[in-house]
């Protein structure tokens, strides 16, 4: 297959969905949990005092986040509470197989306003880890057991987790596109914007308050930036022909894209306000899908120019600071370059049996593995701590969402019922 004819598939693919979506405000996003790390960490999550009087319950949230992260098993499931104002019996709940207990509980300060808290015990040591108080509006209540899974998972696994950050993701009703913004978990889902044609390619800014995509509202392919609190947007590129497939610069002041303006797709960078377009790349042959290094130096990113469509290497600024280097030999052909946050990894989608496959290459040794078991993967997207891999595949003859863990024992897939969901994009850390 030719890099022309992939590049038009992999076109038809953003813009012919199928399927019937239903309101994001009632949708409900399903987790299917496919396998579970070597080792689970047996932890106790008691139920947090006055819970029951909110429309969320905290600690219900926290044990389906550290299920769902593969690395822990609940052992108390049921409706029991501690108080965490008091000592726990540390004996009692190791005998109950617990090496961990978090405790907690729920204060209303004012209509609407929360303050939970909540404490952590490594009940094998007989000891405290501290805890958090977290304030919480009635509306984030879910972001706040988010906060507390995420210091849970520091404290015993010793890595950020990223159960607070954001997914964005494109769903269709009838001929009606969204731009979905939710909670890691899928839950809590916002419309960033709604359209009757097309959204492809979302970038979150590095900060996580902007998100860069490509809109086919105009009948044409425009990148816009778009700031989510405010709802706020500027056309970043509508040269002539297409404009696609943006990507942040890490300090978050430029962006590279892809751009046909002058004949054949090549790779230009521009800066955040629309300012500045410079051509990075200089060849007759098609370039296009940029993503920059974790340290800005580089950008790594798809061309045909050795014939079918491989992934490079080059300088941020372009060919000029040092030629391209091909990085991918193992497929017959290799899209959609993402680089690990660590910089140390590469998951990217290539061809495998007749199909599409995620894979993940160690950029030291250049070793590549198959991640996963489906045949149709596309839009790989790390999430921000670089422990999984958000992407899009099909299951049963529906595109739905899918993630892995980077050691390959954790596997998950998110679906919506009776909707087709593609274009995952894993967010930021939001350090707030």
């Amino acid at each position: 297959m030719t890099f022309e004819r992939i590049r038009i598939a992999i076109l038809l693919a953003f813009t012919i969905f199928m399927g019937l979506f239903v309101s994001p405000a009632n949708a409900q996003m399903n987790i299917e949990i496919k396998g579970v790390g070597q080792t689970l960490y047996p932890i106790a999550i008691a139920r947090f005092r006055d819970e029951d009087k909110l429309p969320v319950k905290i600690s219900d949230v926290i044990r389906q986040n550290l299920t769902r992260s593969g690395y822990f098993r609940n052992v108390e499931l049921g409706n029991g509470v501690e108080d965490d104002q008091v000592i726990p019996n540390f004996k009692t709940w190791a005998a109950r197989g617990a090496d961990a207990l978090a405790v907690g509980s729920v204060t209303q300060k004012s209509p609407g306003q929360y303050e939970v808290r909540y404490r952590l015990y490594d009940i094998r040591k007989g000891e405290s880890l501290n805890g958090l108080i977290v304030s919480a509006s009635e509306d984030n209540l879910r972001l706040a057991a988010h906060k507390i899974s995420d210091d849970i998972i520091f404290k015993l696994l010793g890595e950020r987790g990223v159960f607070s950050t954001r997914l964005s993701y494109v769903m269709k009703e009838g001929k009606r596109y969204r731009l979905v913004i939710s909670d890691a978990d899928g839950q809590n889902m916002r419309n960033a914007l709604n359209s009757s044609e097309p959204i492809i390619s979302v970038a979150w800014s590095p900060d996580g308050q902007k998100i860069a995509y490509v809109s086919f509202e105009d009948r044409k392919p425009v990148v816009y930036v778009h700031e989510l609190v405010t709802g706020r947007r500027i056309v970043l590129s509508n040269e002539r022909g297409n404009n696609s497939a943006p990507s942040w610069a890490p300090d978050g002041k430029s962006l590279a894209v892809s751009l046909s303006k002058d004949g054949n797709t090549q790779i230009y960078r521009v800066n955040a306000d629309g300012s500045n377009l410079r051509r990075l790349t200089q060849g007759n042959t098609i370039d296009t899908e940029p993503q920059f290094s974790p340290d800005g130096k580089f950008l790594y990113f798809t061309s045909d120019r050795g014939g079918n469509p491989q992934i490079y290497r080059m300088s941020a600024d372009g060919e000029r600071g040092e030629p391209a280097r091909r990085i991918t030999f193992k497929q017959p052909y290799a899209t959609s370059p993402r680089i690990s946050p660590d910089g140390k990894y590469l998951a990217y989608i290539g061809g495998a049996g007749g199909g599409f496959k995620l894979f993940l290459m160690n950029l030291a040794t250049g070793d590549s593995t198959p991640m996963t078991d489906t045949s149709f993967d596309e839009s790989p997207s790390f999430a921000a701590n670089g422990r999984y891999i958000l992407y899009s595949t099909q299951v049963g003859g529906k595109k739905v969402l899918a993630a892995v863990s980077v050691d390959g024992y954790v596997k998950q897939i998110l679906s919506v019922p009776g909707s087709d969901v593609r274009q995952p994009s894993w967010g930021p850390f939001m350090d707030r």
